[in-house]
């Protein structure tokens, strides 16, 4: 499943901001959040792009580029981060492959128009995290030992 993010959307609800502000505060938050998704997506990170606004961006800010596998795009010529995110939508022949992520009310209704999957920022940043733990679990690889109670109880459950 391919995942369009609403970029500053969720870079607000995950809490990672550059200590800078103004320009160079919001690149490191932005640069701070792709890291987090790269590692977070891991050999899916090449199915995310990231939406990020830019209608008042400063010069030289690039159109669109990849950071770690994921597609990043500035919606410089958009009202916002929204509306790019919109046309996504409406050009994709699939749109049911489609994850938005996004606390957005108005991506989550144009989403569920076209039938592709919506969650909040906060909600798929918790379940990314969720199973990025669980993978990174250390594995049992041997079964616990049974007790002597346990062994018993086998033997007479059949008939042992």
């Amino acid at each position: 499943m391919n995942v369009i993010i609403d970029g500053y959307n969720l870079l607000h609800a995950s809490g990672v901001f550059g200590e800078e502000r103004g320009p160079k505060g919001f690149e490191q938050s932005r640069t701070a959040l792709l890291d987090l998704l790269a590692d977070l997506l891991g050999e899916n990170a090449s199915k995310a792009i990231v939406v990020f606004d830019a209608a008042h961006a400063p010069d030289g800010l690039p159109g669109r580029f990849t950071h770690k596998g994921i597609r990043v795009w500035f919606a410089r010529e958009y009202p916002d981060a929204d509306s790019l995110i919109e046309e996504f939508l409406e050009d994709d022949d699939a749109p049911t492959s489609l994850l938005i992520v996004s606390s957005d009310r108005r991506l989550q209704v144009a989403a569920r128009r076209r039938r592709a999957g919506t969650v909040s920022s906060e909600a798929w940043l918790a379940e990314m995290k969720a199973i990025r733990r669980r993978a990174r679990a250390p594995r049992d690889t041997k079964p616990p030992e049974p007790s002597p109670a346990d062994v018993e109880e086998w033997k007479r459950y059949f008939g042992f």
